[in-house]
């Protein structure tokens, strides 16, 4: 896979299918995170998606790699304090735009009410087990190590946090057109590594630890390059959904960090000893006889 793919993101992003995948996957992460509750939540990459902007976190947070395509077209800006080894960063931050004349593209990176921290995704400067929600849309796709950028995942995570991955899907049309197009020269789909398969990424989550909640398959379109095309194969939705839903083009994954062993107990209630039954019958045949 050339650089190629990595550069191409945002300009992908605003192409037909790229807006086709995003919109998919904005309404699927609106209902998604707004019923996830908790202090901290992270998206990891991919600032043209909010995936938290229906969350009602007080503390939520945009984080950034400078060297990830996922983070295109924003760079590292200059004064902006960066995360790192073994402590917190600067969560108060937010990064600044830069002039055009640095070859920046000017505006927030994070959306308004966000936090923005520049970092090394797969050395995150949080504290083991401080966050509640974490979501990656894409960003395994542009890591060398997915499977490390998993585990950086699963140590920021409290016990119980909710963890939501977005990816292509390897099982599925543009999975094949983008497999085809990574030997002649003209991937499909933006990546920096090859895409994940849904199955294989259930093995890796359960390996950490983690229980599946929920999976769910979208964009069933052929993987076309214009609106027109696109439209005319709108019925392919309702359609795959129902006939054939391991095969949409993108997949979604809710998983819950599970801690073996723990227990959320409540106020320990102390029980009050319970007496012995009597030996004794309560009345006898001699006590009838005393009684006359």
């Amino acid at each position: 896979m050339t650089d190629r793919a990595i550069i191409d993101w945002p300009a992908w992003t605003d192409s037909p299918p790229g807006r086709y995948v995003l919109d998919w996957e904005q309404t699927q992460l609106d209902r998604v995170v707004s019923d996830v509750f908790g202090y901290h939540a992270l998206q990891l990459g991919l600032p043209q998606l909010d995936a938290l902007r229906e969350n009602r976190m007080p503390c939520r947070g945009l984080v950034l790699d400078a060297a990830s395509g996922a983070s295109a077209p924003y760079s590292y800006p200059r004064g902006l304090r960066h995360g790192g080894n073994g402590h917190a960063a600067n969560i108060g931050a937010t990064a600044q735009p830069q002039s055009p004349q640095h070859g920046l593209v000017a505006g927030l990176p994070a959306p308004a009410g966000r936090s923005a921290v520049w970092c090394d995704l797969l050395d995150l400067p949080f504290e083991a087990q401080s966050v509640d929600l974490i979501v990656m849309p894409h960003t395994l796709e542009f890591t060398s190590d997915p499977h490390r950028l998993l585990r950086e995942a699963e140590r920021v995570l409290m016990p119980e946090g909710q963890l939501i991955i977005l990816g292509f899907n390897s099982l599925s049309l543009w999975g094949a057109r983008q497999s085809v197009g990574k030997v002649t020269g003209r991937p499909f789909v933006p990546a920096a590594v090859d895409l994940i398969a849904f199955t294989r990424l259930k093995d890796w989550i359960k390996l950490l630890g983690f229980d599946l909640e929920r999976g769910r398959f979208g964009c069933y379109r052929p993987p076309l390059g214009s609106d027109q095309w696109l439209s005319r194969y709108g019925f392919m939705e309702a359609a795959g959904d129902r006939w054939w839903p391991i095969f949409g083009a993108t997949y979604m994954i809710k998983a819950i960090k599970r801690v073996r062993g723990m227990r959320l107990v409540g106020p320990l209630k102390v029980k009050k000893p319970v007496l012995a039954a009597g030996l004794a019958p309560a009345a006898t045949p001699n006590t009838r006889n005393h009684t006359q």
